[in-house]
């Protein structure tokens, strides 16, 4: 079969992998970006990388102290649940376990998308408002292929500290249980966005708590409500004692 220069050009950005050792799987490699203009597709790349290397060099300095790591599990998938502005942190933490993802198809979430990915992550594309269906099949396959997913429960746009229940219904589907967990640090850069998302500053200290993990069976009438509510319940307590534990650890 000869292909063109434009369709060598598709098939060698498809075939750039994140993870070498699943480079057939779409969720870890760069999506396409011909729907973007030159310019955007500039930014793109440029903001995924800086930032990158930006979380990289900070998140060295970094010094975590975890509570609850006896909750996690190295070897059986679970799907982590944590509030949106502590995407930067929480990327860093969690970094090359090939954890999956969902990100929105837009020019906004592209970049973040690639920044994630470098850090060794997958990325089902999608959102609440864009292709939720066919991003959550993707994450519900790969938890069910052994991965682990990871929700911002409160994202793509909040309102801040509300849990929904996308969450939820992935780890119904997949059987994977419930891993609500926060990050609180001493000192970080906070952004005017709608979330108000932490950049950690360089040598801050973080305290990671780490939650206990909890299975969703069944999502049929109140029970999903119910669901929603202990999950809303584990996320703000999980964050309470990373404040109260970061607060006491720098006094």
């Amino acid at each position: 079969m000869v292909m063109t220069g434009q369709a060598q050009k598709r098939r060698q950005r498809n075939g750039s992998a994140i993870d070498g050792s699943n480079a057939g799987d779409r969720i870890d490699r760069f999506a396409e970006l011909d729907q973007y203009s030159l310019r955007q597709r500039l930014i793109i790349r440029a903001a995924g990388v800086l930032l990158y290397w930006l979380i990289r060099v900070i998140g060295a300095t970094v010094r975590y102290r975890v509570v609850g790591l006896e909750h996690h599990s190295e070897t059986k998938p679970q799907v982590y649940c944590f509030w949106h502005n502590r995407i930067p942190i929480a990327t860093h933490f969690w970094r090359n376990r090939r954890i999956v993802v969902m990100s929105s198809r837009s020019f906004d979430s592209e970049y973040i998308a690639r920044f994630i990915q470098r850090f060794g992550y997958g990325a089902a594309r999608g959102s609440s408002t864009r292709g939720a269906r066919a991003a959550l099949i993707q994450m519900i396959r790969a938890v069910k292929s052994g991965r682990s997913a990871a929700f911002t429960v409160d994202g793509p746009r909040g309102p801040r500290y509300e849990a929904k229940p996308g969450a939820l219904l992935l780890a119904a589907k997949a059987g994977a249980p419930i891993l609500p967990f926060s990050i609180s640090m001493d000192r970080y850069w906070e952004l005017p966005s709608w979330d108000r998302i932490q950049i950690p500053k360089p040598f801050a200290r973080a305290v990671v708590v780490i939650g206990e993990p909890f299975a969703v069976d069944d999502l049929e009438g109140e029970r999903e409500m119910r669901a929603l509510e202990r999950l809303q319940r584990a996320l703000e307590a999980v964050r309470d004692r990373a404040e109260r534990e970061i607060t006491e650890q720098t006094k």
